[in-house]
């Protein structure tokens, strides 16, 4: 159909069967056969024919506009395209919300260069709304932000659940993992995630829910200071599970507890992008290869 609309659009555009089938250098009756086959798919007339002169109908009108909208996407495309093929280096650019930027990003980057030697990646941190709205304004190509986002705009591809987990230092475990419970958390020294993110308001949320009061020693936002701080501090922390690596935890001498009501805290973090109509196709190809690093939401 797409060849049939050029076609339709440059009969349009000449007022004339004859001078459009010269421009495509075929017959009038193999045009002609070519129109009937679009109106015959799209399944009304495209054209009064008024003696030997053509008037749109409305929805010849309306398929024109829109075969004009699919030339331009096809132009943008193929100049994406060329571009893409043509320019030694591509380029791309992350929007990351803090806590993601700590805990997925340099996952995704890495991917992304082993698999794309001649891309250069740069990456813009704020947090999720401002993500969001960089997305949306194409300040960004990308954004990886730890929630889901409901935007008209925007595509949102979930890419795995997540919660927190407490941190502590195997040297003031006094009791074994299995036996802590989420009161434990209630005058307990920790170290925490600074205000304004969403781990943050999680955890706020958390310890209102079950009306706790931990002994707060410091608010910090790099999570890997925290970790590099309980053991010094003594002090517990909750931290998102996805950023807990084994040689992380071997290095600081820490260890993770798994508590029930911890697993309820559940977020899920998002690759959101616009319309891939709208996107070059080497960033289409690069959506594509973020999501399949994850196998599923709850990756």
């Amino acid at each position: 159909m797409i060849e049939e609309l050029h076609m339709f659009a440059l009969i349009v555009e000449h007022s004339s069967m004859n001078k459009a089938a010269n421009v495509l250098n075929i017959s009038q009756p193999a045009l002609s056969r070519r129109l009937a086959k679009l109106e015959q798919e799209i399944g009304v007339d495209l054209f009064d024919r008024i003696g030997k002169r053509l008037e749109l109908t409305r929805v010849g009108q309306l398929t024109y506009e829109y075969a004009l909208e699919l030339r331009q996407k096809h132009h943008k495309f193929m100049q994406s395209v060329a571009e893409f093929v043509h320019t030694e280096r591509s380029h791309l650019t992350i929007g990351a919300s803090l806590t993601t930027l700590q805990t997925t990003l340099p996952d995704i980057i890495q991917a992304l260069t082993v698999n794309n030697p001649n891309i250069d990646i740069k990456a813009i941190t704020g947090k999720t709304h401002e993500i969001v709205s960089y997305v949306r304004d194409h300040k960004v190509d990308i954004g990886i932000v730890a929630s889901g986002v409901e935007d008209p705009l925007l595509h949102s591809t979930p890419l795995f659940h997540d919660h927190l987990v407490l941190v502590v230092p195997r040297n003031v475990l006094q009791a074994p993992p299995e036996k802590f419970s989420i009161l434990d958390l209630n005058h307990l020294p920790m170290i925490l995630f600074s205000k304004g993110t969403w781990y943050r308001v999680l955890t706020d949320e958390l310890f209102e829910k079950y009306q706790l009061a931990p002994d707060v020693r410091m608010e910090i936002d790099s999570f890997e200071a925290i970790l590099r701080l309980l053991h010094t501090c003594r002090a517990a922390t909750l931290l998102p599970r996805s950023y807990m690596r084994q040689q992380l935890l071997l290095d600081n001498e820490l260890a993770v507890i798994n508590i029930g009501e911890l697993e309820n805290t559940k977020r899920t973090t998002s690759l959101i992008h616009l319309s891939p109509e709208t996107m070059n196709p080497s960033v289409q190809l690069w959506v594509k290869q973020i999501a399949s690093l994850f196998d599923s939401p709850t990756h």
